[in-house]
């Protein structure tokens, strides 16, 4: 559907500040959409901020810095590998316009505290060049491949310049749903100033009898970041030679968290047993998280509800629970919270190595309107990161810390209940002791 800006937006200040006629910008809006109707105006969608304008107003403002058809800044390095049409995927390095020390713009560990607004302009800052691939093309087969891998495992901001095909642009999506996402274009071809491997990716991207697996658990033990390994992992900078594939980012993302703390897990479930129940709380970007640690072996379950006006309950009149659990054993199947669920049992796993202890743990998330769009699992494992670094407050009773949580919480107990397998197993196994 095409539009002009004008259509869009009920605000002609920001029309006139945003020159629009300055960058190429097609808008598409999805069957049923509110958008157009409300003009970010009216809150038709219920929450609490137009997430359209927010990432309009920051796409529009990077668009205006490229010239032409080539683009030279810094990239932070980051690489972006889609997943569409797989196994023939889109990949490209991911660059601002702008010049210096960009690293925090892809090190999410960094962006805890910012606001929606600074994640946005961090996001839709890099301007994405793209060219398709297979994903087992060997190392040595593509020139641009090859160049793009090593830019993933430099360990600074490397100076890129990429020219493209056609001017950055694309179809700028009018939907209250989508994560930010700058700019795009096909790449000609691609130059990258000098960088500097991090030596410890290097060694591991250098053996090719060590399995990606491995390679994910000795990178993390040297205190690489999770994030720099996901960006190595999806790359197909691990593994042994002839299995080495590129994988989508979102994937990459998901199976780095669930490598690491399947094997925290191995090594939590042989430890003493806390003595005390737990909790820990962050609130963020709307997003409240309660965690309660039981006193119990291993357990595992996170439960998301979603309040409608939200992202995942964009037009629902009522609250949307979603949830997954996990016994002693671990899991077998994927679970169908998504990314979510790996991300925060990542944060979980490492503050119960540290400690030396094991427990039975509920996440419970409430996710409220003020969270106008998604920015990635990050806020999750970051989140719960947060609450897990200050000291527990604890109780002796069960339920005297659940009667902390839902005071703290806005959704009724019983509902909760309901929906939590740990929690109904906890309070039956009290229940059974107290004669």
């Amino acid at each position: 559907m095409g539009l002009d800006l004008a259509n869009l937006i009920a605000e002609p200040k920001l029309i006139t500040e945003l020159n629009p006629s300055e960058v190429d910008i097609s808008y598409k809006v999805p069957s049923g959409s509110l958008c157009v109707l409300c003009k970010g105006a009216r809150m038709l969608c219920g929450k609490s901020r137009c997430p359209i304008i927010v990432r309009l107003s920051h796409y529009v403002r990077t668009l205006v810095k490229v010239k032409g058809l080539n683009l030279d800044g810094s990239s932070p390095p980051s690489v972006f590998v889609g997943r569409f049409g797989y196994p023939h995927v889109f990949v490209g390095p991911l660059t601002p316009p702008v010049h210096g020390d960009t690293s925090m713009m892809d090190t999410p560990e960094l962006w805890f505290g910012k606001s929606i607004d600074e994640i946005a302009e961090i996001r839709l800052s890099l301007i994405r060049g793209n060219f398709r691939v297979r994903v087992d093309q060997p190392i040595g087969s593509n020139k641009l491949l090859d160049e793009v891998r090593d830019l993933a495992l430099s360990n600074f901001s490397v100076e890129v310049e990429m020219f493209f095909r056609k001017k950055p642009g694309g179809v700028f999506l009018v939907d209250d749903e989508v994560q930010p996402f700058g700019a795009s274009a096909p790449i000609e071809s691609l130059r990258i100033g000098s960088l500097k491997l991090d030596y410890r990716l290097e060694k591991v991207y250098s053996d090719y009898d060590l399995k990606a697996s491995d390679a994910v658990l000795e990178l993390y033990k040297s205190n690489i970041p999770v994030s720099k390994i996901q960006r190595a992992f999806s790359v197909g900078a691990f593994g042994e030679y002839r299995r080495r594939r590129l994988v989508p980012t979102r994937w990459s993302i998901t199976a780095v968290d669930s490598i690491i703390s399947n094997t925290l897990m191995e090594n939590i479930r042989e430890n003493p047993i806390i003595n005390e129940y737990r909790v820990y709380e962050s609130d963020y970007l709307d997003n409240r998280f309660e965690i309660l640690m039981v006193p119990d072996a291993w357990s595992y379950e996170s439960i998301e509800a979603w309040y409608p006006g939200t992202v995942w309950n964009p037009q629902g009149d009522r609250v949307v629970m979603y949830g997954d659990y996990e016994g002693f054993g671990g899991r077998t199947t994927y679970a169908d919270m998504g990314g979510c669920y790996y991300a925060a049992r990542l944060a979980v796993t490492e503050k119960l190595t540290i400690e030396r202890r094991q427990a039975s743990v509920l996440i419970l998330r409430e996710a409220h309107p003020g969270y106008i769009m998604p920015v990635g699992v990050w806020q999750v494992r970051e989140n719960i990161r947060n609450a897990l670094r200050k000291p527990p407050l604890k109780f002796n009773r069960l339920e005297d810390a659940l009667e902390y949580i839902f005071y703290k919480l806005s959704i009724p107990k019983e509902v909760w209940i309901r929906k939590s397998k740990l929690l109904k197993q906890v309070l039956h196994q009290r229940k059974l002791t107290s004669f």
